[in-house]
């Protein structure tokens, strides 16, 4: 990648500019600082009309407010990333010196983010009859409880994850039309939007029902996004 170790230069006071060489629609933040810097990791994905796409992994600097990316922790994804998450916890003992990044596209794959390297870890597949799986729209880490990832897709299908077994705990159907996005509230609740313009909150301790809080007051107006 072109100046690919160079710091960004584009910067104000009050900002930092980084120019990818292609277009982005993914990113996420690590809150957990490199343990030989006082860096953070960014991680940005490519948007390319291709099979062939990128994750960058980018250091930020934050007592000289500069951007730089790493050749070395860079990338190739199938399919742009519609969604990227680090681990919200804190570093345990087992990732003092790494991060652990979840991408969404094909399947929810987990990666291992170290000093000068990236992993991958695991490919999670929510489909039980088939290699394939419908695309996922977006995905949610638990924060309460991190050993759990949600993801939702276009087949209206939205699938709970246990990442440390690398198993489904739940499924189930949400909407009648695809699900754009999802958000935990508690240990046990979340919420969806979907195609079809409703806001749905579920209770997993009651996996048989949910509860409409919001419908579009125009008919099958999309909502794409949730928090």
């Amino acid at each position: 990648m072109e100046n690919s170790t160079q710091e960004s230069h584009l910067r104000s006071d009050t900002s930092i500019t980084y120019e990818s060489p292609y277009p982005l629609y993914a990113m996420a933040f690590s809150s957990s600082p490199s343990p030989h810097h006082n860096h953070h990791r960014i991680a940005v994905g490519s948007f390319i009309e291709d099979y062939n796409n990128r994750i960058d992994i980018l250091s930020f600097d934050l007592e000289t407010l500069s951007v730089k990316t790493h050749p070395t922790i860079s990338l190739d994804h199938p399919y742009p990333p519609t969604k990227l998450m680090f681990h919200p916890g804190a570093p345990s003992s087992l990732r003092k010196s790494s991060d652990l990044l979840a991408s969404s596209g094909d399947f929810l794959r987990l990666w291992e983010v170290r000093e000068n390297s990236i992993e991958p870890v695991s490919v999670l597949n929510n489909s039980k009859t088939s290699e394939f799986c419908a695309p996922l729209m977006s995905f949610d880490w638990n924060e309460i409880e991190p050993k759990r990832i949600r993801t939702c897709s276009i087949d209206t299908a939205c699938t709970i994850w246990d990442i440390e077994k690398g198993a489904i705990e739940t499924q189930l159907i949400a909407h009648d039309k695809e699900v754009h996005d999802i958000a935990w509230g508690e240990a046990r609740v979340f919420a969806s939007v979907s195609a079809n313009g409703s806001v749905r909150i579920f209770d997993l301790r009651d996996k048989e029902h949910s509860t409409i809080i919001y419908e579009s007051p125009q008919p099958d107006t999309p909502l794409l996004r949730l928090a």
